[in-house]
């Protein structure tokens, strides 16, 4: 298990000693490198005004500490860019999404900082400027994987030009623009060149070449290259192309867990009516299954839990079963010392059973599950863990319905260290183990779309009110459906999963498939045909994530296999639309077309539910937010402008899509506070809320006002509000740290209106 961490100085033994490895894997991939360029690092990291830039190391390294890559990345923070001086993987160590997952965080590292693209130089793939074949196919490959995160070169310019004629091989600036449509701004472009290289290359690029090449760079000459080679991932693996076949990764000893007490549906015939249907296609490709060590599964679950599945099947008399029957709700500090009756205190339920091949079938399932989890990052579109026992009940310190180890969250935890994961559970039940471990995380996004509990088992998880805790306040959210829907109505909660989905902005996507949402299945009670599941996977597979699907539940056995089937042929033939590259090389959203909007300043008691039912239905607001809201306007109404709230309403196709509130602040000369911004999902990503903030503005600019300021939460949940801000000129002008609670703190940004603002913050 590899984890990225950042590097800021040298200041202790422990980030001296990863320095030292840092260095030494910068000897051995960077020959032409200078001796003075590496031992330099310690001293770039601690004195950054010395070489003019915020120097940031991030490390990839295992379990143990050992470093296996590294990225070392330079912030100008007055010029909003960042440039990537240095990464690598450690010799032998290509493969495997580690270059993937550094260069990703390298991408989050620089829009945390403000940063408007990345720079970076990357040899040419031009027979003209790389004339050695050799040479050229190992700057192709460089270029090929920066391209699938939109990092291209930039044409046009006198960059790749080289001091000395008779040199080869002088690099190109590439950008990556960081998901933003188009290049910034021709003065800021050379602004940018002109740091890096007097900042850089000072004792090698003479102030003449430095002007020359900053002149090159002039409005309509200056292009990011078009695309110039396929595929989703640069680097060695699989082989398993991005729209290929579903890589298959089948738990071929599952069968060894068949508990025949009369009434227990998880039986291995569900695995075998599945792959009687998929011998009929042609959409999948077999992966033999690779075994992962135990801390994998203690990363999530506790040792204590594991530990006693372990010696409690070992210990069950052959061919029989041991089901917990006594439960300490009392006293759960202390355990007791009978087995069978430790059982109760492990698990959430009666009909669990503990035997001699639960858990080496359930340890089974986790290499399965973890297989699967390798094909995406090597380069598969999807990969199918087909499984069973199931595993999204086992929560971290309990097993049950079905359940002993969470294969899903198993498989979540180990692509995190690579990026950010986003895990969508579609089973009937909830996956209360799921939401168990991730709870107080943000790093992994948790959504479950499932039966309501008042009717549904776990029955005491699952409800609408369960968000997350500490750190992940926000990133959990559950859709509790009515015990009777349509597919179309199931369909749309999907939908609404996957808006939360996107606005977390995953890496990758986990995928918890149950098929017990069928009609007739003995444990829900939905009404899903074959034909409903395979627009399921459509919708999903449009989404456009690396998914790795993990197998559940579904227990009517005469349909499951044509529902499995329908579902994979959904999904394998859904294609995401005009994209352009996004996160760890997927496909991302086209950026969106402005809707056609009515605008209102007057608010009416109608709009006191119109404006509760929009700010709830964004998911970003606790109850006690949302009221305070609906008072505004309650303000608004009732005292008119001497309430000191102004709106701004937008409606589409006559519904509300989004409103603004914002007022004068009171003894301040033209100061402005935004209180409110607030498109609903439907109006995301449409350009509803840049619409929103222009009328704003321009109604505070015939006041006149002089500057306008917002507020937010520093948690990761609102990075895109905070980009929304900086992307309309906002700038970050005051943190508070533990504003809101330990940890939320609140960041307020100002924005100039006029031109009588101070000269060092004014706009050119």
């Amino acid at each position: 298990m590899l984890r990225i961490r950042r590097i800021t100085g040298s200041r202790d033994a422990a980030e001296r000693a990863v320095l030292a490895e840092v260095q030494a894997i910068m000897a051995a991939q960077f020959a032409g490198l200078p001796p003075d360029d590496i031992a330099k690092l310690p001293d770039q990291l601690n004195n950054p005004m010395k070489y003019g830039f915020v120097s940031e190391l991030l490390v990839s390294e295992t379990a143990h500490h050992k470093v296996r890559g590294f990225a070392l990345v330079l912030h100008d923070p007055d010029l909003h860019f960042s440039y990537l001086e240095l990464m690598s993987t450690a010799p032998g160590r290509t493969g495997g999404g580690q270059g993937a997952a550094l260069y990703n965080r390298v991408r989050d590292a620089a829009r945390d900082r403000g940063s408007m693209a990345v720079y970076f130089e990357c040899l040419p793939d031009d027979p003209a400027l790389s004339p050695d074949p050799s040479v050229r196919r190992q700057n192709q490959a460089r270029l090929k994987f920066y391209e699938q995160f939109g990092a291209r070169p930039l044409m046009g310019t006198a960059y790749e030009t080289p001091t000395d004629p008779a040199v080869t091989d002088s690099p190109y600036l590439a950008i990556d623009t960081l998901g933003r449509e188009g290049l910034p701004a021709v003065k800021d472009l050379q602004a940018a060149v002109r740091a890096i290289l007097e900042r850089k290359y000072a004792a090698i690029c003479p102030p003449g070449y430095i002007d020359k090449v900053v002149a090159s760079i002039q409005e309509g000459r200056v292009s990011h290259r078009a695309p110039r080679y396929e595929g989703p991932n640069g680097e060695a693996g699989s082989g398993l192309a991005a729209h290929g076949k579903i890589a298959l990764v089948i738990n071929d000893k599952h069968d060894i867990h068949h508990v025949r007490e009369r009434g227990y549906v998880e039986a291995p015939v569900r695995i075998r009516s599945i792959m009687r249907e998929f011998d009929k296609g042609e959409l999948f490709t077999t992966v033999e299954r690779r075994h992962f060590g135990d801390r994998h599964v203690t990363a999530v679950h506790d040792s204590g839990l594991v530990a006693y599945i372990e010696r409690a099947c070992a210990e069950a008399p052959e061919g029989k079963s041991v089901y917990p029957y006594v439960f300490p709700v009392r006293n759960a500090e202390r355990k007791p010392k009978e087995r069978s009756v430790l059982a109760g205190y492990w698990c959430i339920d009666t009909f669990t059973p503990l035997n001699r091949n639960a858990y080496p079938a359930a340890r089974r399932a986790v290499d399965c599950a973890l297989t699967a989890a390798d094909c995406v990052l090597e380069g598969a579109r999807f990969a199918y863990a087909l499984v069973r026992p199931p595993g999204h009940h086992a929560e971290r310190r309990t097993f049950g319905g079905f359940c002993y180890f969470n294969n899903a969250a198993i498989a979540a935890h180990y692509l995190s260290g690579r990026g950010r994961v986003a895990v969508l559970d579609i089973d009937y039940h909830h996956g209360n183990g799921t939401q168990d471990i991730f709870y107080e995380r943000a790093d992994v996004l948790t959504v479950s779309v499932h039966g309501h509990p008042s009717f549904a088992y776990p029955y005491f998880t699952g409800f609408p009110g369960e968000k997350g805790r500490g750190p992940g306040a926000g990133y959990n959210l559950n859709i509790a459906l009515p015990e009777a829907v349509t597919p179309d109505e199931h369909r749309a909660a999907v939908g609404r999963a996957l808006d939360r989905i996107a606005r977390h902005d995953p890496d990758w996507l986990v995928l918890a498939i149950g098929f017990d949402t069928a009609v007739a299945d003995p444990t829900g009670t939905w009404s899903n045909r074959a034909a409903d599941f395979r627009a399921l996977g459509q919708l999903i597979g449009a989404a456009g994530y690396p998914t790795v699907i993990v197998q559940e539940g579904g227990y009517r056995v005469r349909t499951l296999g044509a529902n499995a089937r329908n579902f994979f042929q959904g999904l394998a033939e859904s294609e995401p639309g005009p994209r352009r590259t996004g996160r760890a090389g997927r496909p991302a959203r086209a950026e969106p077309q402005a809707a056609t909007l009515a605008w209102r300043d007057a608010v009416s008691p109608a709009d006191l539910a119109a404006v509760r039912r929009l700010v709830a239905t964004t998911e970003m607001f606790t109850p006690a937010e949302v009221d305070i809201a609906v008072e505004l306007v309650q303000e608004r109404i009732a005292r008119g402008q001497g309430s000191g709230y102004e709106f701004v309403l937008a409606e589409a196709d006559g519904q509300l899509a989004g409103y603004a509130c914002y007022g004068a602040t009171p003894g301040t000369a033209g100061t402005w506070d935004l209180y409110w911004i607030v498109v609903g999902p439907q109006g995301q990503r449409r350009g509803i809320g840049g619409a929103l903030l222009a009328e704003v503005e321009a109604r505070i600019g015939t006041a006149p006002g002089r500057s306008l300021v917002a507020e937010t939460s520093s948690l990761d949940l609102y990075r895109p509000t905070r980009g929304f801000y900086r992307k309309h000129g906002f700038e970050k002008a005051a943190e508070l740290a533990d504003f809101y609670r330990p940890g939320d703190g609140k960041i307020i940004y100002r924005k100039w209106l006029s031109h009588d603002a101070p000269p060092a913050r004014r706009k050119t």
